[in-house]
């Protein structure tokens, strides 16, 4: 697990072995099994992510059915809304795959900070990047139709359409499996 994360780390920045070793002292990595609920709608959490390996997705359970609102791969942040009030998490967060995450909280953060300042600058970035990132596909999504939605996933995360079930790729797109499929065969017939 440390390779994995040494890995991305040296893809950020750059850490001297002594600064990486001292960092593990710090880290904590967790491991979670396919299925694995990360976080329960209903459960307050301090936690957030980074998902080293594997691929998480967050859903809503609404009138009895999942509603599928993001997937988390390699790289990504997880940052539960409920960290800012301290609420209870209205949603779900769950392994689609056995799954590695870093996982990250104020009291970590704070003494990773005090003994590495270029960890705090670090962060902030990576955050704004997440945060911009983001904003550029929720504004996406909410000014396209499914088609254009399903194209700009293809476009855009293509390993992401064969990790996932479709009818989950169908409720993050806010369709049925059966439009789903139809939009399928309707974008295969058009090449």
């Amino acid at each position: 697990m440390e390779e994995l994360l040494f890995s991305y780390l040296d893809t950020i920045g750059e850490f001297s072995e002594e600064e990486k070793s001292s960092m593990m002292e710090l880290i904590q990595l967790r491991t979670f099994n396919k299925g694995q609920i990360v976080l329960k709608a209903g459960n307050k959490t301090e936690d957030s992510f980074l998902v080293i390996k594997g691929c998480l997705r967050s859903y809503y359970i609404v009138d009895g059915e999942e509603k599928t609102t993001e997937f988390f791969e390699e790289e990504d942040i997880i940052t539960p809304v409920c960290i800012g009030d301290n609420s209870p998490s209205r949603y779900n967060i769950a392994c689609l795959e056995d799954t590695v995450l870093l996982v990250s909280n104020p009291t970590l953060e704070a003494a990773g900070f005090s003994r590495f300042p270029q960890f705090e600058t670090l962060c902030r970035v990576l955050s704004e990047r997440q945060l911009g990132k983001k904003q550029q596909e929720f504004d996406s999504f909410k000014i396209s139709n499914p088609e254009e939605r399903y194209k700009k996933l293809l476009m855009d995360r293509p390993k992401l359409v064969q990790r996932v079930p479709q009818y989950q790729i169908a409720s993050y797109l806010g369709i049925t499996p059966q439009s789903l499929s139809r939009l399928r065969t309707r974008i295969i017939t058009q090449k």
